[in-house]
């Protein structure tokens, strides 16, 4: 009997590609309770998330650094220095996403990420430009993981029924997001459990 699950679709950071803010900003902000106050009221993640929804990267430094003309530099460094947040692939996820491909799994990706920077992840990450069928960026649908409507647009986009993915990403809450869309999910919280979750079932990796 085949498989009902034959279909997988990854989110990209922290799943494929590493991201933390703090790679940077530990170099720039020493001290860790400055740092964490510059991170959490100043450059904060719902700050972030509107890149992500599409506000391009010159406006929320230009409107931020506004706000807080005594952290400009700082502000500005979060775009300008955004790949010293990235310091490469998620170790094993690559090579996961390689053996699917090479088994002849359709593969896909959604992702909560910015236009401008997603371009910059594409030229420096290859496979993100290889190994998917389609990817569904967040900025450019004006819509946001966990919201199920991003899922649905990759399903309508693609005629792929919900019933036949797996969808893996690193939070929880999107993973919600995923089953309340009708997906299977997998929460990643490393490459040997996802190995072993994909297995599980049925993937020949």
């Amino acid at each position: 009997m085949p498989k009902s699950v034959d279909t997988v679709i990854f989110d990209i950071g922290n799943v494929l590609i590493e991201w933390d803010p703090e790679n940077l900003y530990r170099h720039l902000i020493p001290d860790p309770d400055e740092r964490h106050r510059f991170l959490h009221e100043v450059c904060t993640m719902d700050w972030n998330l509107q890149q992500d929804l599409g506000r391009s990267w010159e406006e929320a430094v230009s409107e931020l650094a506004a706000l807080h003309p005594d952290h400009k530099d700082l502000i500005a460094a979060y775009s300008e220095r955004w790949h010293d947040m990235v310091p490469g692939e998620v170790p094993g996820s690559v090579a996961i996403l390689n053996d699917l491909k090479t088994a002849g799994v359709p593969l896909y990706a959604i992702t909560n990420f910015s236009t401008e920077k997603f371009d910059e992840a594409k030229a420096r990450f290859p496979f993100l430009t290889s190994a998917f069928r389609d990817i569904v960026v967040s900025a450019e649908e004006g819509l946001l993981k966990p919201d199920r409507r991003i899922f649905e647009t990759l399903l309508t986009r693609n005629g792929l029924a919900a019933s036949s993915c797996v969808f893996i990403d690193d939070s929880m809450k999107n993973v919600e997001g995923a089953r309340a869309a009708g997906l299977e999910a997998i929460h990643f919280t490393g490459a040997d459990q996802l190995r072993a979750d994909l297995e599980s079932l049925g993937f020949e990796i």
